[in-house]
């Protein structure tokens, strides 16, 4: 057989099929109910349906929450803590969230750990550019003012980014 003989389709699916690659796609990632069904979907679509029944996606969904597998709020505060870790703020963990499909009330508890360590979360940042405190030289305006916008586009408020970003090297912040 040639190296380069046609790969068999993979076979149609059929519930217990779905329920496997769900299982799998679990065990794999941390996700939340709307990724899980985009995934599905996107795999029913590619590979086809051919059980006479149709698929059970939200059945399968919902037995998968209730066995623990799928956790939005969860999922939501382990962003949350990711997040502040590598330095981005409130603003990029709600488009984070809104993206993976987290509900409002399960994102809450998230978006109150994001509030409590805003100025942490300002301060990794900060660290992890070298901006302000943490830059070796002070920054000429132009630099400055670039420093600014990641800071801005890193989901921090324009207060918080303009405290760091106008701050002498080696200066203490407070967090106030």
């Amino acid at each position: 057989m040639s190296r380069h003989a046609a790969k068999t389709p993979p076979p149609t699916l059929n519930n217990e099929r779905l329920r496997g690659l769900a299982l799998h796609y679990v065990g794999k990632y941390a996700t939340t109910r709307a990724k899980l069904a985009n995934y599905l979907h996107r795999k029913i679509n590619e590979r086809g349906w051919g059980d006479a029944s149709g698929p059970e996606t939200e059945a399968l969904i919902e037995r998968l929450c209730e066995l623990g597998y799928i956790n939005d709020a969860q999922f939501a505060e382990a962003r949350s803590r990711a997040l502040v870790r590598r330095g981005f703020g409130k603003r990029r963990l709600d488009d984070d969230l809104r993206s993976a499909g987290v509900e409002v009330q399960d994102a809450q508890l998230a978006r109150e750990i994001a509030e409590i360590s805003d100025f942490e979360s300002a301060e990794n940042f900060a660290r992890r550019k070298r901006i302000g405190p943490f830059a070796n030289e002070p920054a000429t305006p132009e630099r400055k003012h670039k420093q600014l916008q990641a800071f801005l586009r890193a989901g921090h408020s324009f207060d918080l980014a303009k405290r760091f970003v106008n701050a002498e090297p080696e200066e203490q912040i407070d967090a106030d």
